[in-house]
C-alpha cells in the first residue's frame, strides 16, 4: 500500500524494534485457529522487512519469541518454531537478493537444536551483506539478556574491579548494534513486555492499534513520520 507521507531521509531512525503483537486476536476475529494468525504474521514480517530495507533503515529487531512464550500450548509453540525454521530455510534467496543480513539475539541454548542450527547457518550465510540487518529476537527476554551479559562480564579474565555501563554493554548479544531509536508495538497494547530493556532506555515508543497481520508498508512510514516529529533529549532539558 502506497503512502503519501514524505519522510525526511536525513532523520530516519537507524534502528527500529518491533513488538509484533496481535496474531492470535487477528485469527480469533476471523474465526480461525491461532496458528493461522502466526502464519499471516510471518507474511507481514517479510513485508515490513522489505519496506524497511527499501527505506534505508540500517537495523530492524523483530520480537519473534520471548523467554515467556514457552508457557503457551505445546501445539502453538511447535507451530511457531516450525514457521521460524521454514522461513529461515525458504527465504534465504529473499535475503540474498536484498543483501539483508540475519542476526540473532536471545539464548540459543534454550532453542530446539534444529532451530538453533538453522539460525546460525542463516546468520553465517548472510554475514557479509551490507544492507539492512534484521535481528531476530528468538528465545529472548530483556532481563535474561542482561543476566547473560553480567555472567559473561564476571567470567571475563579482563574484568578487574569496576562494573560499568560500558562493560555490561560490551557483553550483550550484539554490542556493535546501536540502541534502538524507535520501538513500535502493534495491536493496541502499551507495555514493553521485556523487550530491549537495556538498549531501549531512551528509545521513542510508537503504539499502533492495528493488529500485526494487518500492518502494511504505509503503517511503517506513519510510525517513522511520528518519530520524526519528536524532539529527542536523552534526559536533558530543552536548550
Amino acid at each position: 500500500m502506497a503512502s503519501s507521507v514524505v519522510l525526511a531521509r536525513s532523520r530516519l531512525p537507524h534502528h527500529i524494534g518491533i513488538i509484533m503483537d496481535g496474531n492470535g486476536r487477528w485469527a480469533q476475529r476471523k474465526n480461525q485457529l491461532r496458528t493461522q494468525g502466526h502464519l499471516e504474521g510471518l507474511k507481514t514480517a517479510k513485508r515490513i522487512v522489505k519496506a524497511a530495507s527499501d527505506l534505508g533503515i540500517r537495523y530492524l529487531t523483530l520480537y519473534v519469541f520471548s523467554t515467556e512464550n514457552w508457557k503457551r500450548t505445546a501445539e502453538e509453540v511447535g507451530f511457531i518454531m516450525g514457521l521460524v525454521k521454514q522461513h529461515l530455510k525458504g527465504e534465504l534467496d529473499f535475503y540474498r537478493e536484498n543483501r539483508i543480513r540475519i542476526r540473532h539475539t536471545g539464548d540459543p541454548k534454550g532453542l530446539p537444536p534444529d532451530i538453533a542450527r538453522e539460525l546460525a547457518e542463516a546468520a553465517e550465510d548472510t554475514r557479509s551483506f551490507e544492507g539492512l540487518q534484521v535481528i531476530l529476537a528468538l528465545n529472548y527476554g530483556g532481563r535474561d539478556a542482561i543476566v547473560r551479559a553480567a555472567q559473561r562480564l564476571f567470567a571475563s579474565v579482563e574484568q578487574q574491579e569496576k562494573i560499568t555501563e560500558e562493560g555490561i554493554r560490551h557483553y550483550l548479544d550484539n554490542p556493535d548494534i546501536p540502541d534502538p531509536d524507535l520501538i513500535i508495538r502493534t495491536a493496541g497494547e502499551h507495555r514493553t513486555s521485556n523487550f530491549l530493556l537495556w538498549e531501549g532506555a531512551y528509545a521513542e515508543y510508537y503504539f499502533s492499534d492495528i493488529l500485526w497481520p494487518d500492518w502494511t508498508e504505509a503503517d511503517l512510514v506513519s510510525a517513522i513520520a511520528a518519530y520524526q516529529q519528536r524532539e529527542r533529549r536523552f534526559g536533558g532539558g530543552k536548550p
